[in-house]
């Protein structure tokens, strides 16, 4: 009889097989995307105002992906609670999809980058609802959270 444990590591090499995701495509991906990241003129002041340890932050990262699309639980952390506050809206997040489906896209194989890209949206709609809530801000289906006071710091889409 497997324990726990044995159930879990079973499941996760199991979707390793299928997906061809594991920690060393993760790690890539994390990095090349967040490398981009830095670099928006949109969300790299965002992201580089909180991030004090990068490399730190970069396996968190890993161990967040790993449990999304691995289901390895690796990672314990509270993502919700990290973003709450943030000054984004539904700009910011539709800015960030992109720039995560093209580097997944580069990254990765296109059954693993259409894994990710699956996550991440729902990843994005769930923290861009969770923030509306925050602020008081009861989105309907389909509305995207809008914040005029950060109109000039989001620049259009190229």
């Amino acid at each position: 009889m497997e324990d726990a444990a044995e159930r879990r590591a079973r499941i996760v090499e199991q979707k390793k097989r299928e997906t061809g995701i594991d920690e060393a495509m993760i790690d890539r991906l994390v990095r090349a995307f967040y490398g981009k990241v830095r670099l928006d003129p949109a969300l790299g002041p965002i992201f580089n105002e909180r991030v004090v340890d990068w490399e730190h932050h970069f396996k968190q990262l890993g161990a967040f992906w790993s449990s999304v699309t691995l289901g390895s639980g690796a990672y314990a952390g509270s993502p919700m609670q990290k973003h709450i506050g943030l000054p984004v809206d539904g700009r910011h997040f539709d800015r960030w999809l992109r720039l995560f489906a093209e580097t997944a896209m580069e990254t990765c194989p296109p059954a693993a980058a259409r894994l990710f890209l699956e996550r991440a949206i729902r990843i994005a709609e769930s923290l861009e609802l969770a923030i509306s809530g925050d602020l008081g801000v009861m989105l309907a289906k389909g509305e995207r959270l809008h914040r005029p006071e950060l109109d000039a710091t989001v620049l259009p889409q190229a």
